[in-house]
C-alpha cells in the first residue's frame, strides 16, 4: 500500500507540473495579445472546485485590470487535465451563451488568426520547452550517465543497412578513422561518417570495416523500412524483471531479478529479440527460460510456463537502471554545456516518441494502451528525484505531441481549424466549431475510459 501511495504522489505531482506549464503557455500568450482569461484551473471542476481564488481587481494606468488580476484561479477535483477559459472561444467549457453576445475587443474570436494560432500552440510549445529545461537541469545537476561501447557486453545491435555493409550484432566499435570511440551519445555520428571503423567481434577478433561515402545516406534511407526500427546502432538491454504486474506470471513462478534468455525455442539475449518473440501469442501459454541468481550467489536456469494476456504481454516491467545492468560512466556538464545537451535530449525524445506512435495503430498496440495506472507504474517504488524528473520530461514530451494531434477538443484541433482559416480565408462557423468540439470531447472521453479500462482488465488477469 505504501508503494501505491508513493507512485500515486509522484504521478500527481508530475501531472500538476505539466498541466500548470501547459496552461500557463496559453495564459501568457492570451494576455500578451490582450485576450481575457476568465479562469485558470488545475484539473477540471464540474459542479464544484476544491478551491478557487479571484484576486481583487485593481486597474493599471490604462484603466484595465493588471496582467493576472482579471482571472479566477482554482483547483478542480477531476484529475484529467486542466484548462484556461479564454473569453470568446469555443473550448471544453462549452460556454455557448457568451458566444451569442456581440464580439468584444478583448475576446479570442476578435483577434487576428495568427495571434489565435500562437495562443493555441503555446501550450504545446511550453511543454516541449519544459522537457528541454528538465533535461538540461538533469545533466547539470546529476551529469549524463551512459554505457561505454566497451562495457556493452555484446548488447549492441545494428540496422539492416549496417549489416549489409559489414557490421554484425554484438560488434563493439573501437575506432573511427583511427580515433578511439567510447560514448554512444557523442561518437555515433563519427562512426557513421568514418571511412574505416574497427570493431571487436565476439570478444576476440579485431575487424576492419570500410564504409563508402554514401553510407550516411544509405542509413537514412534504410531507416524508413528497417525491420527493427533501428537507424544505425542501438544498445539493447538484458531482459531482467524489475517488477511484476500480472498475478498469473507471479503464480507461474516468475520472480523479480529473473533474466529471461529464451521464449519457447527462441533465444532472447535482449529486449529487441524478446518483445517480437511474444507477438501474435495473445492468450497462449509460452515456455519462458530464465537465469535466476539465488541469495547464495548460485545461478540456476528455470523454465516457466506463463500464459500471456490479451496484449501478448507477460505482465512485468523491465529493469531499466543501467547501473544494475552494465558498468556505466558519468559525464558532468556546466550550465553552458547543459542547455544544448538538454535541447538535443528533448529533440531525440520527441523523435523517438513520434516514431513509436505507429505501434498504437496495430492490434497489439491498441491492446497495450494504458491509462493512469500504466503511467503511474513507470515511477519508482521509492521516491527518486532523478527518476522523477526523467519521467516528467518524457511525459512532457508525450503531452506536447498528444496535444498537437488534430482532434477537436485538443489544441491540435483548434490549430487545424485556424490553419484552415489562414489558408482558405474562411472562418468555420461557430455552430460547426461547437459540434466539432462536442464530437472531439466524446471521442477523447471514450479513449480515456478504454485506456483506464485496460488497466483494470490487466489488474485481474
Amino acid at each position: 500500500m505504501e508503494t501505491f501511495f508513493i507512485k500515486a504522489a509522484q504521478l500527481i505531482l508530475a501531472f500538476m507540473i505539466l498541466v500548470i506549464i501547459h496552461e500557463f503557455g496559453h495564459f501568457l500568450f492570451a494576455r500578451m495579445f490582450g485576450v481575457k482569461v476568465e479562469k485558470f484551473y488545475i484539473f477540471f471542476n464540474p459542479w464544484f472546485s476544491i478551491c478557487k481564488w479571484t484576486p481583487k481587481k485593481r486597474l493599471n494606468k490604462k484603466g484595465k485590470p493588471g496582467f493576472w488580476r482579471d482571472t479566477t484561479y482554482g483547483i478542480g477535483w477531476l484529475p484529467f487535465g486542466g484548462y484556461c477559459k479564454i473569453a470568446g472561444m469555443i473550448d471544453e467549457s462549452m460556454d455557448t451563451e457568451q458566444m451569442k453576445q456581440p464580439p468584444k475587443s478583448w475576446e479570442f474570436r476578435t483577434k487576428p488568426a495568427w495571434q489565435r494560432l500562437l495562443i493555441m500552440i503555446a501550450g504545446v510549445l511550453f511543454n516541449f520547452l519544459l522537457a528541454i529545461l528538465i533535461y538540461a537541469g538533469i545533466v547539470w545537476w546529476w551529469g549524463e550517465e551512459y554505457v561505454p561501447f566497451q562495457e556493452s557486453k555484446g548488447m549492441i545491435v545494428y540496422s539492416d543497412t549496417a549489416h549489409k555493409y559489414g557490421f554484425r550484432d554484438g560488434d563493439i566499435p573501437l575506432t573511427a578513422d583511427g580515433k578511439p570511440v567510447s560514448n554512444p551519445n557523442q561518437h555515433l555520428f563519427d562512426i557513421a561518417n568514418a571511412d574505416k571503423v574497427t570493431v571487436l567481434r565476439e570478444g576476440r577478433d579485431t575487424v576492419l570495416i570500410e564504409l563508402p561515402d554514401n553510407f550516411m545516406a544509405a542509413l537514412d534511407q534504410g531507416a524508413k523500412t528497417d525491420s527493427r526500427g533501428i537507424s544505425f546502432m542501438e544498445m539493447d538491454v538484458p531482459v531482467v524483471v524489475h517488477s511484476i504486474q500480472n498475478a498469473s506470471a507471479e503464480r507461474a513462478g516468475l520472480r523479480v531479478g529473473d533474466r529471461i534468455i529464451a521464449v519457447n525455442d527462441t533465444a532472447t539475449p535482449g529486449a529487441m529479440k524478446f518483445l517480437p518473440s511474444l507477438k501474435g501469442k495473445a492468450g497462449q501459454t509460452v515456455r519462458i527460460t530464465a537465469l535466476r541468481t539465488e541469495t547464495s550467489g548460485k545461478t540456476d536456469t528455470v523454465v516457466l510456463p506463463i500464459k500471456l494476456d490479451g496484449g501478448s504481454k507477460i505482465g512485468f516491467q523491465l529493469e531499466n537502471d543501467l547501473n544494475k545492468l552494465f558498468n556505466t560512466k558519468k559525464v558532468h556538464y556546466n550550465i553552458f554545456a547543459a542547455v544544448p545537451k538538454g535541447i538535443s535530449m528533448g529533440s531525440d525524445m520527441l523523435t523517438n516518441y513520434v516514431s513509436s506512435m505507429k505501434q498504437v495503430f496495430t492490434k497489439e498496440g491498441a491492446q497495450s494502451l494504458g491509462g493512469f495506472g500504466t503511467i503511474g507504474s513507470i515511477f519508482p517504488e521509492s521516491w527518486d528525484w532523478y527518476a522523477f524528473w526523467n519521467i516528467a520530461a518524457f511525459l512532457s514530451v508525450a503531452l506536447a505531441f498528444m496535444n498537437i494531434i488534430p482532434i477537436p477538443g485538443l489544441d491540435g484541433g483548434h490549430v487545424f481549424f485556424l490553419l484552415w482559416e489562414v489558408i482558405t480565408r474562411r472562418k468555420p462557423s461557430e455552430k460547426f466549431m461547437e459540434r466539432a468540439q462536442i464530437a472531439g470531447m466524446i471521442f477523447l472521453l471514450l479513449l480515456l475510459l478504454y485506456a483506464n479500462g485496460m488497466d483494470i482488465v490487466r489488474l485481474f488477469k
